[in-house]
Order: C-alpha cells, then structure tokens, then sequence
C-alpha cells in the first residue's frame, strides 16, 4: 500500500504530541528508509502488511528513522478505497 496523505510519528521522550484529527493511527515497525535529494520513501509495516510513505527527506532525518524504529502511520485522507474479498 503506498500512503499518499500519509505521515509518520515517533515518540520522543520529553515532548508530548498534540492530538490528532487524523482518526487512523496505525502501530507501525520501519522496515527501510532510502533517501534521495528532497524526498525518502518509508517501508513500514502495520501488522504483517507493508505500507510505504513518501516524505521529505529533512522529516526523515529530523525524526532519524532507521529500521526497527517503532512509529505510527497517520493516514487523513478523504479518498480510501475499500475492495471486498
């Protein structure tokens, strides 16, 4: 799944984080970071699925994502598709 309207969060230990509008917060492990010049794609995996993010690199290295990092994937978007099975 790639997550357009998707960010990531981290906790740091002596900032708390505001609340959210975004109502999907998913508990998520980084699987890999690769960065370019502006941008870096994020794999992450939500419970045995991988959701990857597109963010700038100065977010990805402001939050020094590195695989194994636990973090939440926020996704606030108004188009989700749904597909039944």
């Amino acid at each position: 799944m790639i997550g357009l309207d998707l960010c990531l969060v981290t906790e740091h230990p002596t900032l708390e984080i505001a609340m959210l509008s975004a109502r999907n917060q998913l508990a998520a492990v980084v699987k890999s970071v690769k960065l370019g010049n502006v941008m870096a794609e994020v794999v992450v995996d939500v419970a045995g699925t991988e959701v990857v993010a597109v963010i700038t690199r100065g977010s990805a290295e402001a939050l020094k994502l590195q695989p194994g990092d636990h973090v939440k994937a926020v996704i606030k978007s108004t188009d989700v598709l749904v597909e039944k099975s």
